[in-house]
């Protein structure tokens, strides 16, 4: 399996990551709280379509080290360079999905833009998730408290109830199966759990707003109009409306996990947009 190790900060951050075909590079980045196996079907679509498709697990997540600290978006963009540097990567597609969207505006931000081509925010927590007086649209700080301390109480049966959410699966069992909603359990079950925690604040209490204007390269933002993880209002509505060069596609019925209710839609903008 490969790995390549971070050696920043004093730690030795092993990251493991899937590469297949040939073209120009793709990055996945998932989101939270999974691992880079919650793009199944976006990467044979790409590989396919001619372009190199890499895929990574989070640190604390999936095959990749679990550091006790180190989770804040700086430490986790810096995972993001080590896999552009080290796989000598040029002209690079970066999609970030939810809590990955926040590696892509930070990549921007600690590194500009040179190595990329262009980035796509998916179903992404972009720019601010919690709810303040600037920002009413976003989640109430009792709810996100609720996560925590869900998570710090019974975190794995916290977790088999959240996925049912994140696809709105009531809506959506003619394309998501049971089994799959126990794929993705097993996934988050198998996370580390202090990286799931404080991974989980990380995507709770930053705010990007002032760094969109970081991302001055070519944006596509897809978001669901149905997402009850990441409400569109505060998330792909201000994306939209902060980052110049952006195409904005929302997806009708879309919950948060559209990568998998609504994938052929998904796949097919994505494509268009690499294009």
């Amino acid at each position: 399996m490969p790995f390549l190790t971070n050696k920043a900060n004093n730690q030795n951050v092993d990251i493991f990551y899937e590469d297949y075909g040939k073209g120009q590079p793709v990055i996945l980045i998932h989101g939270w709280p999974l691992s880079h196996r919650a793009w199944e079907q976006q990467t044979w679509a790409i590989v396919e379509a001619g372009y190199r498709c890499i895929a990574y697990d989070r640190r604390g997540f999936g095959n990749s080290s679990c550091p006790w600290e180190s989770y804040d978006y700086s430490s986790l963009a810096s995972d993001l360079n080590e896999i552009i540097t080290q796989l000598e990567l040029k002209d690079a597609i970066l999609v970030g999905f939810s809590m990955g969207g926040g590696e892509v505006v930070r990549y921007c931000t600690d590194y500009g833009t040179k190595a990329l081509d262009k980035v796509a925010l998916v179903s992404s927590i972009i720019p601010l998730v919690a709810k303040k007086d600037d920002n009413l649209d976003g989640v109430p700080q009792e709810d996100l408290n609720g996560i925590m301390d869900a998570l710090e109480t019974d975190r794995v049966g916290f977790l088999k109830e959240f996925h049912k959410n994140f696809y709105n699966y009531e809506d959506n069992k003619d394309t998501i199966s049971e089994a799959h909603l126990h794929y993705d359990w097993s996934i988050a079950a198998y996370a580390s759990p202090n990286a799931t925690i404080k991974a989980a604040k990380a995507w709770a209490e930053t705010d990007f707003r002032n760094e969109l204007k970081n991302v001055d390269i070519e944006t596509l933002i897809v978001h669901g109009d149905a997402d009850n993880i990441v409400p569109k209002a505060t998330s792909g509505d201000q994306a939209a409306a902060g980052i110049k060069n952006s195409k904005y596609k929302i997806i009708k019925n879309g919950p948060h996990g559209l990568n998998i209710t609504h994938k052929h839609e998904l796949n097919k903008t994505l494509l268009d947009f690499f294009k």
